[in-house]
């Protein structure tokens, strides 16, 4: 595959965008060790998310192509602009979907029972916005699933010590989501799409993210206290919930020209931040 070809596959996939889950399901993954894994189950944990989240861009790419090619916003995608033809795409699918199951089976037995449950939810939420709006919180389960499958991965048995980070990660995400949103508001209504914006309009789009970032932090801080973690874990939650806040001030009913800058960056930076606070925790045990 040659470099060019390669980069739209990760266009397509927006690969960059790894870095909302991937370090949440660090911490699940380091917190259900007691510190580091070992390279084995971190390279199987790795693949199992890169692969799943692949495997669900991929049918969203595909689900969403027609409406894509509508919206201004979304026709430069590769589907629409034709990058990619449907079957390129279906083949990366069927792919991702094999390499996901492969590392499940190579984890545990759990792990990997339970993985068509998690492929499917990952999947799903592709499907959402066309009946509910609440699609945002569909959008942060597929991403809140993280931390208590990096769990399993590690442990091979089911346990609740994980519930408040999926809990947290969904209102997260499901928080930036909506604002993400705000930018599709008008063509969303017109063509019969659901969002928390589309229902409401701006103003309780706002209110309802901010609500939700709020909801953030308290399940952050309730899962530290479940797996007793330490102060660093506190102020990882500290350094989240100040950069949530600074997120929130950059969007106004009136002005939402820096969605970019607050949907991406700082939430990588909330993400990769708080994972370093947890390592930290975790090395100073």
């Amino acid at each position: 595959m040659s470099i060019s070809a390669t980069r739209t596959y990760l266009e397509m996939i927006k690969v960059e965008h790894s870095v909302f889950a991937l370090p949440f399901a660090f911490v699940g993954m380091m917190y259900a060790a007691g510190g580091w894994p070992g390279w084995r189950v971190f390279g199987l944990v790795v693949l199992a998310m890169v692969s799943a989240r692949s495997a669900a861009m991929a049918l969203n790419r595909l689900a969403d192509a027609k409406i894509d090619a509508l919206n201004p916003r979304t026709a430069s995608r590769a589907i629409p602009k034709g990058d990619l033809k449907v079957p390129q795409v279906v083949a990366f699918l069927v792919v991702s979907v094999a390499l996901f199951f492969t590392a499940a089976a190579f984890l545990n037995p759990l792990t990997l029972a339970l993985s068509p449950l998690a492929l499917l939810v990952l999947m799903f939420y592709s499907y959402t916005k066309r009946f509910t709006w609440l699609c945002h919180l569909f959008v942060g389960l597929s991403l809140g699933l993280a931390p208590a499958a990096a769990w399993v991965a590690v442990t091979g048995e089911f346990s609740w010590a994980p519930l408040f980070w999926i809990l947290a990660v969904m209102s997260w995400t499901g928080g930036f989501d909506v604002l993400y949103a705000l930018q599709d508001e008008e063509f969303d209504r017109v063509n019969g799409l659901h969002s928390i914006p589309a229902k409401f309009g701006r103003r309780k789009a706002i209110w309802s993210s901010r609500s939700f970032h709020l909801l953030t932090v308290v399940f952050l801080v309730l899962a530290g206290l479940r797996v007793g973690a330490g102060i660093a874990y506190f102020l990882g939650c500290a350094f989240a919930a100040a950069l949530l806040t600074y997120e929130q001030s950059l969007v106004s009913e009136r002005d939402i020209s820096r969605i970019n800058f607050a949907f991406f960056t700082l939430n990588g930076y909330v993400s990769i931040g708080f994972f370093t606070f947890c390592l930290l925790d975790i090395l100073l045990r």
